[in-house]
């Protein structure tokens, strides 16, 4: 029997060689890097979950610029720490940490509010804040589904009350951090309020789960893109690519099932994934490249225009999503 084995391992070795060398080649190796040289001396960059993955690797590389970055996180300490490191490592002091729950709209309200109240300015909100792997139930403060909720909800509050300022900065910009599993919805989404058993106590109980809440994101830039068409305050989304960040540590929050999934899978996960510096490029493309200047509305991956999802092009969509969201933070539109 050990001899059969070694006989298959023989044959299944070299392909699963070759398969990785494809995959590092397509995925990792082909990976490219913001190339802007922008200097970004007095100017102000709020970057939501910047004390952890991308929005970290974020936050250094706009410190380094001269950006006076605001570090709105749910962790103080974890962000106190952050900034403390990003200001010894690029000699930049104007790294700010602000207390942001993004899955509290009372705590989006009084971040937006002491911001306003405290700073003149606002040139890049990056919205790069998620959270994926949940408890089934789990809900936000107001009772939303706790990835769309914090993913989209927060966010949307958030970039609405924050836009006089974006405007009176501008050029400026919004980015949101969507994701690549936005095409992995497959029928439109259902803005129904109520569950129609009526045993669900979740409002809008069928904008659930994280792919739902990244399309919301790719069709909230689409739709905000519209209505800023007359300014010069440019919306984008993108897709940062798979990355291995502290995300996958909430994996095993969940249930047994994907506890142990998770740690079986980590080792492999680790070769598979971009870390995160390459993972925070195309955020930074995004958020410093003059080209992304003209292509507000777009949807960008691997740091270029790339076509999202047949639903995220749905301008109807996009505007019913508004429309929802609006009732739902109770925003007056």
């Amino acid at each position: 029997m050990m001899a059969a084995l070694s006989s298959v391992l023989k044959w299944i070795m070299p392909i699963l060689v070759a398969l990785y060398g494809v995959w590092y080649w397509q995925i990792i190796a082909s990976r490219r890097y913001c190339t802007s040289d922008a200097l970004l001396n007095g100017r102000t960059a709020i970057i939501t979950g910047g004390n952890s993955g991308i929005g970290r690797e974020t936050a250094f590389d706009l410190a380094k610029r001269g950006a006076r970055v605001i570090l709105a996180c749910r962790n103080l300490q974890k962000a106190e720490d952050v900034a403390k490191d990003i200001k010894s490592s690029t000699g930049n002091s104007e790294v700010v940490v602000r207390h942001l729950d993004l899955s509290s709209l009372q705590s989006v309200r009084e971040f937006a509010q002491q911001f306003i109240e405290t700073e003149d300015r606002l040139d890049l909100l990056i919205n790069n804040a998620g959270v994926a792997f949940v408890k089934e139930g789990a809900v936000t403060k107001e009772n939303f589904d706790m990835c769309f909720g914090t993913n989209h909800f927060g966010h949307f509050l958030l970039t609405n009350l924050l836009l006089e300022l974006l405007k009176k900065s501008a050029p400026s910009r919004v980015i949101n951090v969507s994701s690549g599993g936005h095409e992995a919805v497959f029928s439109p989404l259902n803005f129904t309020r109520e569950a129609a058993d009526g045993e669900s106590q979740i409002l809008y109980p069928y904008l659930d789960g994280y792919f739902k809440s990244k399309l919301a994101n790719v069709l909230f830039s689409r739709e905000l893109a519209r209505r800023l068409k007359s300014t010069s305050v440019t919306s984008v989304s993108l897709h940062p690519g798979v990355i291995y960040t502290p995300i996958w540590a909430t994996m095993p929050n969940v249930n047994w099932i994907w506890t142990l999934y998770y740690y079986l899978s980590l080792p492999f996960v680790r070769l598979l994934l971009i870390d995160e510096t390459a993972g925070a490029q195309t955020t930074l493309h995004c958020a410093l490249d003059e080209s992304v200047a003209e292509l507000s509305g777009k949807y960008f991956d691997n740091c270029a225009e790339k076509e999202p999802s047949t639903f995220a092009q749905d301008d109807e969509l996009a505007k019913e999503l508004w429309t929802v969201s609006c009732e739902a933070t109770g925003l007056k539109c």
